[in-house]
């Protein structure tokens, strides 16, 4: 028995759907708690009482290396001062396009 066994909590659930009169008459669903992540999973796909088990403790696996990658944090950065010129006169270039496909205002 592995560490993960010890510390996960087992439920056992009837489980519905397709699979005949052995899966809907006996507890073949398997609920998985996790206590100190406080992660639940449900495995009720097979006929088997303990695939399910297994198919369980792969999806926690799974989970927790999920859960153990970890975050990258980025370190804000100052934009240049040539970046922003250059970026407003971007915005004043579109500004003049725009304004010269305006209808003109005034007598004709």
């Amino acid at each position: 028995m592995n560490e993960l066994e010890k510390i996960c909590e087992v439920t056992f659930i009837k489980a519905g759907g397709p699979g005949g009169q052995h899966r809907n008459k006996r507890e073949t669903g398997v609920r998985l708690f996790h206590p100190p992540s406080n992660i639940t999973l449900c495995a009720v796909e097979r006929r088997s009482q303990a695939r399910n088990l297994e198919v369980a403790y792969e999806r926690l696996i799974e989970k927790l290396n999920i859960l153990n990658i970890p975050k990258v944090i980025r370190k804000d950065t100052k934009i240049s001062y040539s970046k922003k010129m250059k970026r407003l006169d971007n915005k004043k270039m579109q500004s003049k396009k725009k304004s010269l496909r305006r209808k003109p205002v005034g007598d004709y």
